[in-house]
Parts: structure tokens; C-alpha cells; sequence
């Protein structure tokens, strides 16, 4: 029954209009080409050259084009004589006979072109057959059919299936749809708890003793907590990798998996090697190695001699001010074994001071500073003719002792660190103030080993600083930029109650650790 109502369809189905445009050659010895359609109604026209002949070919079948009306709903395939894949029997072992009702989808107007450019076809199709015709081009498709009255069946009707939510009312032939019944609702699925692990180990749930796995557990929580840090800690790493080691060795001996041991002696290792990196950067170096960062002051003891300097002038300037205190600071470190030493007038311009002329004259109106010329002579004075300067509360007493512990050979060092610092390549291209230079010398003397500014990173407390270097609290915040520009302060964040941050890799050699 359904192939009979499939022919009556198609009985009722008119076939696709379709037309062809074609350039041939008028003759074998010319150029001139000739243009024919198809239609009856179009005359054939002739053309000097083959490119002309396609150009008016092309432009006669887009004239078509334009002048035909949509495709109609209601036609066949006019291209289902002419051997078109949809319309071929099936090449399989039960091959069925033509029929052209396997066509689908939408009639549309397609177009067909020779790729040697010699005809143009138009034709009325289904868009399955237009998608199975190499090359073809779809140039319009038609609009929805009408629904079609019961008595006659549709193809849709014939070939397609019925629903139970659904019911033909024979007099209108519009389907009464029934109610549908809400869907059963999905049961929720209970979330089994995330599984437990340490790196890519999954921590099975039965492991034993209870302690292993809790151990397991916390290693894993701290591991990733490790990896979201700011900043690195090796020395806290180095611990993590040690417990690991031991963790997994006593896995192994429960489990007694090989492969945990050997994970065990890799943790190990991995401890060992960020132990060793730790060292290195503190400095704190097996006797005989080179430490990772090469310090200008190379042993503790030296560090502690400039914080001790720095403090002795923070609290023995004669005068006010950053400048007066930065000057009185070299000074202090030329002279500070035996109260004199020499000068010459580019160690004291070099500082970024604004009147170094004045701020001599005051230091030795007041009688800190003595010289044995003038001030003239001083800034004038070049490195082969120094000029012998004395500061005399630095002259040791009659016993021998003086304000410092520190030898001979420690105080050049000293000396030489501070001239490094304050004569920064950076901070002399960038002509910092001499508070800028003060509170660099101050800051290379108050980080951790890593460079992190205060005890253990934790930062420095602003009164502190103000007592080394005496200026407000908005001048500070510019010195602060002024330093973060130069490449020697990163990450800086100034409060109420302390400046964190840290000082660059660059200057690294040029810090003071603080001792634990």
C-alpha cells in the first residue's frame, strides 16, 4: 500500500523544468564561437572569441536566473533520467530497483557547470540530488508545501512512522496531539569524595595504618599549597621532599610496591639537590664551594659590621637630613679605623647631594669633620693627590679601642661595599637623590637571604626605617619609586606599619642577609 500511494504522489508531481546554455565553435578554422539555449523562445547569437562567447553565456543564464520564478514544491527531479547518484540502484549484493522517491529535503534551482566551461544547465531538483551532483551549485529553493488533506495520503504519511502522542482526526486531517507525560525524573547520583593523593598517587581509602595515610594525605595538601606560594622556599621544599622520601618508604615496606621505593630514593635525591641550591644562595656553603649568589661582603661577620656602622651613624650625625647622613656614612666607613683617611672631590660629588660644597663646610663648622685645606681644595682634589681628611670622634682612645671591632683589612671592605652601592650603574643614569642612595645602602642590610626585605620576608617596620633614613612619609613613598624604577626594589607595598618587598636579582650580590 505505501508504494501504491508513493505512485499516486508522484502521478500528481510534475517533472523539474531545466534548460542548458552551451558555447560551441562555429567552425574549425576561426575564433568565433556560437551561443545556444535550450529554450525555444532564445535566438542564437554569435561571438569573435571564445572568452566573449563565455561571458555572454554566463550573463544569458543568470538572465534566466533572475527571470524564473522560485522553485515549485510540488515537482520531481528533473535530473533523475540522467544517471544522478540518488537516483542509482544500490551496488550491493540485494541491488533494488530505481525509485525515484528516495529523493529529499526541499526542491531547489541548481545549477550544473562544464569544468572545461563549455555548457551551463539549470534544473529544478531535490536538494539531496544537488548534494550528490559534483559540482553543483544551489541558486534558490522553494518554499514549504501546504499540508495535504487526509483523503490523500502524503509521502510523510506513507513512509514515515506514527506517534502514540499523537491522533489523525479524520474529518480535518489536523493531528489532535495528546498530552505527553512528564519525563520520570533522573535520581540523583551520590558523589563519592574526591580521592586522596600526593603528586600523581592515588592514597587507596584501606591503606594501613591509619597514620600512613593521614601523613600521605597532609604531604599531598602541602605540596599544592607549596605550588600556589608567591614566592619560592627552598629550605620548606627541601623538608616536604624528606618527609616524602620517608612517607613512600614506608608505603613501599605495607604495599610492597618496588616502584614506591624507587620514588622514595628520587625524593631523596630531590632533597639533597634543594638543599644544596638553599645553601647556595644563603651562602652558607660547605668549605671549599663557591656559593650560588658571590656576595661583595662574603662572610656573616662582615654583615653584621655594616649593620653596625650604619646604626653608629644613625645615631652620631651632627647634622639633619638624608644628605647629611648619607655623607657622614662614607665618610665614616674611610675613616673608621684609625679616624682619618683620604678623599678626593669624586667620591663626595658623586653622591647626588644638592650642595656638597655647603654640606662640607657645615660638617667641619661644627667640628666633626677635619680638613687641612678648604672645602675647594677637597671637591678639587683627584685620585693622585687625595686630600687626608679626619673625623675626630673616630680617633681611638689612648688604650687603642675605637666605636668599631673590626680590623684594618675589614674596613676597604666595608668601604668598597657601600661606594658599590651608592655608585650604582642604575642609579647613577638615573641621577637618584642621595636618599634614593641612602635608602639602598639601608634596605641591602635588611633582607633575608633570598632578598626579601625584613626577618624572614616578613618586611620592615617603618619607624625602623625612618630612624635610618629621616625623611616623611611622602617622600619615602618617592624614594620607594625611585628605586623600583631603577631594577632595585620589585614588589614593593608601602603601609602604615612596614615596606615588603624584595630586592632584585641584579643586586643580589650587593645584600646583607640577616642572620636567624
Amino acid at each position: 500500500m505505501t508504494q501504491a500511494a508513493a505512485g499516486r504522489e508522484l502521478d500528481e508531481r510534475v517533472p523539474g523544468r531545466r534548460w542548458t546554455v552551451r558555447l560551441d565553435p562555429v567552425g574549425r578554422a576561426g575564433a568565433e564561437v556560437r551561443v545556444s539555449c535550450s529554450r525555444p523562445a532564445c535566438a542564437e547569437r554569435r561571438l569573435p572569441s571564445a572568452a566573449a562567447g563565455r561571458t555572454a553565456a554566463v550573463a544569458h543564464l543568470n538572465a534566466h536566473l533572475r527571470a524564473t520564478p522560485a522553485p515549485r514544491a510540488d515537482t520531481y527531479c528533473a535530473c533523475r533520467a540522467d544517471g544522478c547518484r540518488a537516483h542509482l540502484p544500490d551496488t550491493g549484493r540485494h541491488a533494488r530497483t530505481e525509485q525515484p522517491w528516495r529523493c529529499g529535503g526541499p526542491v531547489v534551482l541548481a545549477v550544473i557547470t562544464d569544468r572545461a566551461g563549455r555548457w551551463w544547465q539549470a534544473l529544478e531538483c531535490c536538494s539531496r540530488c544537488a548534494a550528490a551532483t559534483p559540482g553543483a551549485r544551489t541558486a534558490a529553493t522553494s518554499p514549504p508545501s501546504a499540508p495535504r488533506t487526509v483523503g490523500r495520503p502524503t509521502p510523510a504519511a506513507a513512509g514515515t512512522p506514527q506517534f502514540s502522542d499523537q491522533q489523525v482526526t479524520i474529518r480535518t486531517g489536523c493531528p489532535a496531539p495528546l498530552p505527553v507525560p512528564a519525563p520520570r525524573p533522573v535520581p540523583a547520583r551520590r558523589r563519592r569524595p574526591p580521592e586522596a593523593r600526593v603528586g600523581r598517587r592515588v592514597i587507596p581509602r584501606d591503606l594501613r595504618p591509619v597514620s600512613l595515610r593521614d601523613e600521605l594525605t597532609e604531604l599531598g595538601d602541602l605540596f599544592r599549597a607549596y605550588q600556589k606560594r608567591p614566592e619560592p622556599d627552598l629550605a620548606m621544599l627541601a623538608d616536604l621532599q624528606e618527609r616524602k622520601a620517608r612517607a613512600f618508604l614506608t608505603w613501599s615496606d605495607v604495599s610492597c610496591d618496588v616502584t614506591l621505593r624507587l620514588e622514595a630514593q628520587r625524593a631523596e635525591q630531590a632533597a639533597a639537590v634543594i638543599r644544596r641550591q638553599h645553601q647556595h644562595r644563603t651562602g652558607c656553603v660547605p668549605e671549599g664551594e663557591e656559593p650560588g649568589v658571590a656576595r661583595l661582603l662574603t662572610v656573616p661577620a662582615q654583615w653584621e659590621y655594616a649593620r653596625t656602622v650604619l646604626a653608629h651613624v644613625a645615631d652620631h650625625t651632627p647634622l639633619p637630613g638624608a644628605e647629611a647622613r648619607l655623607l657622614v656614612l662614607m665618610l665614616t666607613l674611610r675613616t673608621a679605623h684609625t679616624g682619618t683617611g683620604n678623599l678626593v672631590g669624586q667620591d663626595v660629588n658623586a653622591l647626588g647631594l644638592t650642595d656638597p660644597e655647603d654640606l662640607v663646610a657645615q660638617l667641619t663648622g661644627c667640628g666633626w669633620l677635619s680638613l687641612p685645606g678648604t672645602v675647594g681644595d677637597l671637591l678639587a682634589s683627584r685620585p693622585e693627590n687625595p686630600t687626608p681628611v679626619t673625623v675626630p670622634s673616630l680617633v681611638p682612645d689612648a688604650d687603642g679601642t675605637g666605636p668599631f671591632t673590626f680590623g684594618r683589612k675589614t674596613r676597604p671592605k666595608l668601604s668598597g661595599w657601600a661606594q658599590r652601592v651608592v655608585s650604582d650603574k642604575k642609579l647613577r643614569k638615573a641621577k637618584a637623590p642621595a636618599g634614593a642612595r641612602l635608602l639602598a645602602v639601608t634596605l641591602a642590610t635588611w633582607t633575608d637571604d633570598v632578598g626579601r626585605l625584613g626577618p624572614g620576608g616578613r618586611g620592615v617596620a617603618l619607624n625602623a626605617l625612618t630612624t635610618r633614613v629621616p625623611v616623611g612619609a611622602g617622600e619615602l613613598r618617592d624614594l620607594i619609586d625611585r628605586l623600583t624604577a631603577a631594577d632595585w626594589l620589585t614588589d614593593a607595598a608601602l603601609t602604615n606599619t612596614h615596606l615588603t618587598g624584595r630586592l632584585t636579582e641584579r643586586v643580589l650580590p650587593l645584600t646583607c642577609p640577616l642572620l636567624d
